[in-house]
């Protein structure tokens, strides 16, 4: 395995590539208890779109989601079970752009490797299992439809983007979801969870060498057939709708507030996007802006007020959320101060501060086994090797951040949505 050290970050991490396509990261930490792996496949809610061996596919909305539960289904056996008889504690999740199977363990590690590797590579689907799972997958869909800041999201989304997936939810509708079946499931884990498509990272005390050869023992033989699914849509960046509202049983009004931006590209590109995005966020409305301290001292946000550059393949946004009687005066004062700062520019002191906070944060996050390997993961799906953020973190300057909120910031761009407190029955 080729080995790589990092001095910015004091790690030195193992990679490779198997013959059948499958990447392999590990991250060894001599002397820690704790191991951790994740097997992710670059597949997640918004690919419904795909050819395969020149057939076209269009599945449902919510599959790759539904394939996540279905998968941990093995034919007579409780792969949950079996995980804790191991020591170890199995989970899963699936986003927008991603699907990810995990465990944790102290012990017996690579039982329980070979244990994420052979449920996950094991398709098993039947009728009557695939039925029972509509009603599970049903019932957290009733549950997301209850939740304000699930709703808050997906109204957001849908209001913002004409033709990206986002707008469709990742869990799917019960319609959706009431179409599929084995066959679907079966076409969807031969097109995505091929090899080569795939990516096994793990953390911990490990010998890098163990982890290689007992992915090449259980993945060697999966066929891997040709694939192209459907990452890119054509989008404005003029949003669809700039308000929409919804009532629901909150106590006060729940806003967010996204800016269309572009998508983020490959490579170190995209990540040099995204630093500036967090920064251009941190600039306009971050804890220590003055535009935050402003609007808390007015009454107009409160503690739940925050926001965040988000990402997702095809697609990204500026966004703030949080409690308000009147978003839309938080909405225009946002405006306000990206003009401001648009004119005057951040300050150098203002823009050295945020640059070394967040650097910080980042390198102090290394520290967890959970946000590590998840990173390592996503960015490696993303063409980026992740040790190397500290030199983007280098090279951004304050005037591209100022570039961004210029852009980025402004009326056109800018959808509001918000949930408002259902009125009392006369």
């Amino acid at each position: 395995m080729e080995k790589q050290f990092y001095p910015e970050v004091g790690e030195t991490l193992y990679r490779t590539t198997l013959e059948n396509g499958l990447q392999i990261l590990v991250l060894p930490r001599s002397g820690f208890s704790k191991k951790l792996c994740y097997f992710v496949t670059d597949f997640g809610a918004i690919h419904t779109k795909f050819t395969m061996d020149g057939a076209d596919y269009n599945v449902p909305a919510g599959i790759a989601h539904y394939l996540e539960h279905k998968l941990f289904d093995m034919p007579d056996r409780d792969v949950t079970e079996e995980f804790a008889t191991l020591g170890a504690s199995p989970n899963a999740f699936t986003g927008y752009d991603m699907t990810a199977y995990y465990f944790s363990c102290t012990e017996h590690f690579q039982e329980n490797l070979r244990l994420l590797l052979e449920f996950v590579s094991t398709p098993y689907f039947t009728e009557q299992s695939v039925a029972k799972e509509q009603g599970i997958i049903g019932q957290e869909i009733g549950m997301n439809e209850d939740n304000p800041d699930s709703v808050l999201f997906e109204l957001l989304a849908d209001a913002m983007y004409e033709n990206h997936p986002i707008q469709t939810p990742i869990l799917g509708s019960r319609e959706s979801i009431a179409q599929i079946t084995p066959e679907v499931l079966h076409a969807c884990h031969k097109a995505f969870y091929r090899p080569d498509n795939m990516l096994l990272c793990a953390v911990g005390d490990i010998d890098p060498k163990e982890v290689e050869t007992i992915a090449k023992e259980l993945l060697q033989d999966i066929p891997c057939p040709k694939v192209t699914a459907q990452r890119q849509w054509e989008e404005d960046l003029t949003v669809k709708t700039p308000y929409v509202t919804r009532s629901m049983e909150v106590a006060m009004p729940m806003f967010q507030l996204g800016f269309k931006s572009l998508p983020l590209p490959d490579g170190d590109a995209g990540v040099r996007q995204e630093i500036i995005g967090d920064m251009a966020a941190e600039a306009l409305f971050g804890e220590s802006s003055r535009l935050y301290l402003r609007l808390y001292n007015e009454g107009l946000i409160d503690a739940s007020f925050g926001g965040g550059y988000e990402t997702i393949e095809g697609m990204s946004m500026l966004s703030a959320s949080g409690d308000s009687e009147d978003p839309q005066a938080v909405a225009n004062a946002i405006l306000q101060e990206a003009a401001a700062l648009a004119e005057t520019g951040i300050s150098q002191e203002d823009f050295l501060r945020m640059k070394r906070s967040a650097l910080g944060r980042r390198i102090r996050g290394i520290d967890s086994f959970d946000s590590t390997c998840f990173r390592l993961c996503a960015y490696h799906l993303s063409k980026f090797d992740y040790f190397r953020f500290p030199h983007i973190y280098e090279e951004v300057t304050k005037e591209e951040i100022q570039q961004f909120i210029k852009d980025v910031v402004t009326e056109k761009r800018m959808c509001l949505a918000v949930i408002t407190p259902n009125k009392e029955e006369a």
